[in-house]
């Protein structure tokens, strides 16, 4: 095979792998970029400081990054298609010096104490912070409010209420294996490892509903143990924290009652606490006021006598390795009742 041919086969599989590329932009970009932007849980939303200037670093790097592939792009398209002649600067001292050596010494000279300059202001402590303890555990998590501000210590789980422009400082580890504490709206994520504290620090900046996830592989059901991020008006939080503070409401109606007392005979009180009754384990989440929660099941139904029936009933049948077993021998009336009066714990 001689030059010319080996030239020409070369030039043909580039044009194909541009028109690919070309392609899967067109395709994916528009996907991607719908995806991304998404408010929920996205790290292009940025809900807090912190967040916003880990974002404005992508964006540098990924304009830099971009540019810097297209220039190079450009140089070998010059490369290939330029007359010998035009292109031979293109293998001088200089250009090698000035393009392969000062170049990149200039750019990321300039780029690293940029991003060490972030890095110094981004998760750094705050007076007057609100301390938030979470505990990742298979497969959930058991979120705690240390007693403060005359408010008694109390406990929520798959849920972090937070007040808007006051700093928080939350508290992380787990109980089991290696989680990860990811709120992508609020900054990067943080290692939940036994044995070890970790903190993470932010302000959120905007009222609204986030949602984080275990961003470390802990388990058959590690992709379904997500949570909320809940962000309130300062008064709206001091009502939700009063609130929560309290011991559970007492059934209104004889159907809840027998609810009440399905929950006593059937030993949920063994795992699960209920403040005001006798109802006081440790095992699993918090119930006192599980029925002002958004999600069951670490945020994977919304919360409603249908689908607290469900869980109960078929719990090992929805996420499978769940500590909950599942307790399908309730007859449908009880079932019924078990669930509202559940769902009556506001």
């Amino acid at each position: 095979m001689n030059l010319e041919t080996t030239r020409h086969r070369l030039l043909g599989e580039v044009r194909a792998c541009v028109r690919r590329a070309g392609r899967l932009l067109l395709i994916s970009g528009p996907l991607a970029a719908a995806a991304g932007c998404s408010g929920i849980q996205s790290a292009l939303d940025p809900a807090g400081f912190d967040a916003q200037r880990i974002y404005v670093l992508t964006l540098v790097m990924t304009a830099g990054g971009a540019l810097i592939f297209l220039g190079v792009t450009a140089l070998l398209l010059y490369a290939i298609y330029a007359e010998p002649s035009r292109r031979a600067w293109l293998g001088s001292r200089r250009t090698v010096l000035y393009g392969g050596l000062a170049f990149p010494v200039v750019v990321l000279s300039a780029l690293l104490p940029y991003g060490l300059i972030v890095m110094r202001d981004t998760d750094a402590p705050a007076p007057g912070a609100l301390p938030i303890e979470v505990i990742g555990e298979q497969y959930w998590w058991r979120v705690r409010y240390p007693a403060a501000e005359a408010q008694n210590e109390f406990s929520t789980a798959n849920e972090v209420v937070i007040p808007v422009g006051r700093p928080i400082s939350i508290s992380v580890t787990s109980a089991d294996v290696i989680h990860s504490f990811w709120i992508p709206n609020f900054g990067g994520k943080i290692d939940m490892i036994p044995g070890r504290i970790n903190r993470l620090n932010f302000t959120a900046e905007r009222p609204g509903i986030y949602r984080g996830v275990c961003a470390e592989f802990c388990g058959d059901q590690h992709a379904r143990m997500a949570f909320d991020v809940v962000a309130l008006e300062p008064d709206a939080f001091a009502v939700w924290r009063t609130g929560q503070s309290q011991p559970a409401p007492a059934p209104p109606t004889p159907f809840l009652e027998r609810g009440r007392d399905l929950f006593r005979t059937g030993g949920c009180g063994s795992c699960h606490a209920v403040r005001g009754t006798d109802a006081n384990g440790q095992f699993g989440p918090d119930l006192s006021h599980v029925g002002s929660r958004r999600t069951i099941g670490a945020g994977q139904f919304p919360n409603n006598v249908g689908t607290l029936a469900g869980w109960i009933a078929n719990t090992q049948h929805i996420k499978p390795g769940a500590r909950m077993p599942s307790y399908g021998t309730l007859s449908g009336e009880d079932l019924r009742a078990l669930a509202g009066y559940l769902e009556s714990l506001r």
